[in-house]
């Protein structure tokens, strides 16, 4: 059987994200509460990876 290799590249936010709650690290805001659900897990990993590239929150209003 063939092996995996490994990879130096760093891993990506949502894999960074579900790894820290695997091992139950993972918290909601600023030292929250530890995250058990893992809808809430993949929203964090979202929202995280969403701010890394660039997106802001808020939507731009068009100028009339």
């Amino acid at each position: 059987m063939a092996t995996k290799k490994k990879t130096s590249k760093p891993a990506s936010e949502e894999e960074k994200v579900m790894k820290e709650f695997k091992e139950g690290t993972l918290h909601s805001g600023k030292g929250g509460p530890v995250v058990t659900d893992r809808k809430q897990a993949i929203a964090i990993a979202l929202s995280e990876a969403n701010a890394s590239a660039g997106k802001s929150k808020s939507k731009k209003k068009k100028a009339k």
